[in-house]
């Protein structure tokens, strides 16, 4: 039996915060962020999970040094928890169409 490596991973603990991160291609049509607008290519996602249950994503080109907020954010830690929204995250910026954070389902 062969494992898939998980698609991201925990970034650590900064006081109470907990971060997830990804490496991903978006899709056609990019990400949006708040500061440039789209972005395209090779990616890397953070969602961290900030004060007073906000979740908070910040994109990147892979490699680079400067992060973006991804528009939407940032956003209500959903019932089902950050790495739920992590993972809807991840599959919102792959698919491309101008991604945003998720809306909070309640």
């Amino acid at each position: 039996m062969t494992t898939q490596p998980h698609p991201y991973h925990h970034a650590g603990q900064e006081g109470s915060s907990v971060s997830l991160t990804a490496h991903v291609k978006a899709g056609p049509g990019g990400a949006m962020t708040d500061e440039v607008g789209v972005i395209t290519g090779d990616v890397t996602l953070t969602t961290t999970r900030g004060p007073h249950d906000t979740v908070h994503v910040r994109i990147r080109y892979t490699g680079a040094e400067e992060w973006y907020t991804l528009t939407g954010s940032p956003a209500l830690l959903p019932p089902d928890g950050l790495a739920a929204f992590h993972e809807r995250t991840v599959r919102s910026v792959q698919a491309g169409g101008g991604a945003e954070a998720p809306r909070t389902i309640s």
